[in-house]
């Protein structure tokens, strides 16, 4: 990417905002640490599923705001919500209060679901770099494993006897640094068009909604993405830790081993332009979902054995690395900049929806143990890798508005 450009900031700034809005020392024990506070698999899956409810409340009226106020406005409101939910964990004794914060961070992701991507290629195009989106996003989220290596390790050491003064601790050193994104935050610059848009809020929903049916395909492609990334990324990694201690890893081991699967993805994430440089999109996206279709069933019948869960980890955090900064970069090349985050949300609603039906039929599953639950992940996963992807054209914008008005 070219320097001095307003993209070559804005990546620079969210790289860094992005690494330390990924602070969450306790997410090496979260499984423990739910089940510590009386939790136990159902429980921990009806906490998505309350996520996945504040994300479908508020991905319409967040991407709206995005659209017509800007990202930077957008992402220092979700960022204050996200501290505020990670605290409410200090007091989580009951499941009520686990859900209450679950539901109040999944609103607070909206506020930059559909912006931030909004804001990167708004930005790129300010340069005519478009085509380097995916290369963009990789790099940010390359920030989220970069801080990983040093919270995990730390985190898992902290919390070696799991108990709640720890716990606590872990808690409260999350919000010190989570603080700190909200100040980089503030260096953030709006596009030029971005944080314009006037019109009446029912046109502007409307506006995403054509842009979606006119481009039918950025519909299955989405939905490729998001049933595999829901078992292989939402569900597997609740349970990660858990996993990792019923395979007999120590405890204060649990943090080296997702530093190292952080390092990994960080240099992944940092490839990924590489990647599509050399294998088509559309391929890589096909054989990750089958790679993660078949790290699922192998969860299922060797969880237990250190030595093959460990490599499932790592072939199914490549999935979840690698697929959505690559769907990103193909939805992003067709949706109009004037209504870019109110249809990139609207698409979250539909990846929502799908959360709240399959982590409540998950839940009713994990009655029933590991095995059954990771089987059913499995299914659900083959049915989005097998949804077709293909290549879309790109319309101009001219002729999108052009579509738009004699609507």
């Amino acid at each position: 990417m070219l320097k001095g450009t307003l993209a070559s900031h804005n990546i620079r700034v969210l790289f860094w905002a992005e690494l330390f809005g990924s602070v969450r020392f306790i997410q090496p024990v979260l499984a423990l640490f739910y089940f510590a506070r009386g939790l136990d698999e159902t429980y921990i899956l009806w906490v998505l599923l309350f996520w996945s409810s504040g994300v479908l409340l508020g991905e319409i009226p967040t991407g709206m705001f995005a659209d017509r106020y800007g990202a930077k406005l957008s992402f220092m409101i979700g960022a204050c919500i996200s501290v505020v939910s990670h605290g409410m964990l200090i007091w989580a004794y009951e499941p009520w209060m686990f859900f209450a914060s679950s539901l109040l961070s999944g609103f607070a992701v909206t506020f930059f679901s559909g912006a931030d991507e909004a804001l990167i290629y708004e930005s790129l195009k300010e340069s005519n770099e478009e085509n380097m989106m995916d290369k963009a996003l990789g790099i940010i989220q390359s920030a989220q494993f970069i801080v990983m290596v040093f919270v995990l390790i730390l985190g898992a050491i902290l919390a070696k006897d799991l108990t709640n003064d720890q716990f606590v601790l872990l808690i409260v050193l999350g919000i010190f640094f989570q603080s700190i994104q909200i100040v980089l935050l503030f260096f953030v610059r709006n596009p030029s068009n971005q944080g314009n848009y006037r019109d009446k809020p029912f046109n502007q929903v409307k506006e995403g909604l054509l842009a979606i049916k006119r481009t039918p395909q950025v519909l299955w492609m989405f939905l490729n993405i998001t049933l595999v990334f829901i078992p292989t990324a939402a569900i597997f990694d609740n349970f990660g830790d858990k996993l990792l201690s019923d395979a007999d890893l120590p405890i204060y081991l649990i943090g080296f081993v997702f530093a190292g699967l952080a390092i990994f993805s960080f240099f992944v994430s940092r490839s990924i332009g590489w990647i599509t440089s050399r294998f088509s999109r559309i391929t890589v996206l096909y054989v990750t979902g089958g790679i993660g279709v078949l790290g699922l069933l192998l969860v299922a019948y060797f969880r237990e054995t250190l030595w093959i869960l460990l490599i499932i980890m790592v072939f199914l955090r490549f999935v979840r690395t690698v697929r959505y900064p690559i769907y990103a970069k193909l939805a992003n090349d067709i949706i109009p900049s004037h209504v870019r985050a109110t249809t990139i949300s609207l698409l979250s609603i539909i990846d929502s929806v799908c959360d709240l039906i399959i982590f409540s039929s998950i839940a009713g599953i994990a009655a029933f143990g590991f095995e059954k639950m990771f089987l059913a992940c499995a299914a659900v996963a083959l049915v989005g890798s097998l949804l077709p992807i293909k290549p879309v054209t790109i319309q101009s914008e001219s002729k999108i508005k052009v579509q738009s008005q004699s609507r």
